[in-house]
């Protein structure tokens, strides 16, 4: 192909313009720069990508006739935190204490930071963030205020063995969210603001599927990997405001809480077979199914009996053991946890169970009872960890968590 001849003119447009410009950058900045700059020259702005919703900017009303972190929706990162009241602080104390520990969490719950936060960047991806409060019947006792009957440890269990550092307290904080920053914040900017009415117990962290891993209401698995939760009623219906809601004096709208914190022998369930697995729970490890039926929510057949006369669902298996009358139903709402190993390499894993109810003597002990007698999970699981607190109503805007306490 023939050069063109000097000085024929370029069919590109502005030709003469971009050769000026060319010329200079070549000269100064090399070729390379030269046609950085012509295709610059040539680029249309690139119109704006679309804004889609981050899950840190999702949050959940703080303010209402129940308080958030019940029924709502279980995030992916939990902390619990016990409190113990100093000697000193007395009605009005506790108060002080509260009024200010509501603004907190009503402000970092909506993603703002609380009064005084040294680290205001860290609060504004509040990621469904709730806070939860519970009292121990010391607190209530302090308030002047009447305890209902179950608000008291537990019943010793044979299979407990129960430890100071995980069990009891005066005031209870339950902080969830979908991101661990979040969690740890907000505990800073609560604990921070509550040393001068109260010293830590016990703290406890746990965890779920990270958010988006699995759909939205899929049943949690723990960490033998059965799914933890089937039986659970479904918040905002009839059935869930029967168990979970309280309807007397104070705690009209609240709950109770019973927190356990239940060691498992991972090492000594990797010994056991699938089969074997399955039998101890009463349901397929696969898809929850009960071992009668084909659906996780398939209604178990506990008079099923296999071809030469044995329950398909064997005495010992968990799900039968947890079946008792009507009033025995709780709202299962448990984390995970894994803790550095102990010993030789052992795992040192396991359950912070937590259970809401509105009677805790009347729905979970007799359920409680009859695991720790025949449950087969208990070659498997050891309770070291037991506390019960009230969970008080909501409350709204311009009041406090609590303020039914004191009415």
């Amino acid at each position: 192909m023939s050069a063109p001849l000097e000085g024929a003119r370029s069919d590109r447009a502005g030709s003469s313009r971009r050769q000026f410009l060319l010329g200079g950058a070549v000269a100064g900045l090399g070729a390379a720069a030269a046609v950085g700059i012509d295709y610059a020259l040539n680029q249309k702005p690139a119109p704006a990508a679309p804004s889609e919703p981050m899950n840190g900017e999702e949050s959940v009303p703080f303010f209402g006739a129940h308080q958030v972190g019940v029924d709502t929706s279980a995030q992916a990162h939990g902390m619990f935190i016990a409190l113990d009241l100093f000697d000193a602080v007395d009605r009005d104390g506790i108060i002080r204490l509260l009024r200010i520990l509501t603004d907190d969490a009503a402000r970092l719950t909506q993603g703002r930071p609380a009064l005084a936060d040294s680290e205001p960047e860290l609060a504004a991806s509040p990621a469904r963030l709730t806070v939860t409060f519970g009292f121990g019947a010391r607190l209530v006792a302090r308030a002047s205020a009447q305890s209902p009957a179950w608000l008291a440890p537990l019943p010793t269990f044979g299979i407990d063995e129960l430890q100071p550092e995980f069990s009891d307290g005066d005031l209870l904080i339950q902080i969830a969210a979908d991101d661990p920053l979040t969690v740890a914040h907000a505990a800073r900017m609560l604990l921070k603001d509550s040393r001068s009415f109260a010293v830590v117990r016990w703290t406890q962290a746990g965890f779920r599927r990270a958010y988006g891993t699995e759909r939205p209401g899929t049943t949690m698995r723990n960490l033998f990997g059965q799914v933890d939760g089937t039986a659970n009623p479904r918040p905002g219906t009839q059935e869930f405001d029967d168990v979970v809601w309280s309807r007397d004096g104070w705690l009209a709208g609240g709950t109770g809480v019973v927190i356990r914190r239940i060691r498992m022998d991972l090492d000594k369930w990797d010994r056991l077979d699938r089969s074997g697995r399955e039998a101890s729970v009463g349901r397929r490890l696969s898809n929850g199914a009960p071992l009668t039926g084909g659906e996780e929510f398939d209604e178990p057949d506990f008079d099923a009996k296999t071809a030469i006369g044995f329950p398909v669902i064997p005495q010992f298996a968990h799900i039968r053991r947890a079946r008792g009358e009507d009033a025995e139903k709780i709202f299962r709402r448990a984390y995970n946890y894994e803790e550095r190993p102990i010993g030789a390499g052992l795992s040192d894993s396991g359950l912070i169970f937590v259970s809401f109810q509105a009677d805790v003597a009347r729905q979970f002990t007799p359920m409680q009872w009859r695991l720790a007698e025949l449950d087969l999970l208990n070659e498997w699981t050891t309770p070291i960890g037991s506390a019960v607190f009230a969970v008080p109503p909501g409350c709204e805007e311009g009041g406090f968590i609590g303020d039914t306490l004191f009415a």
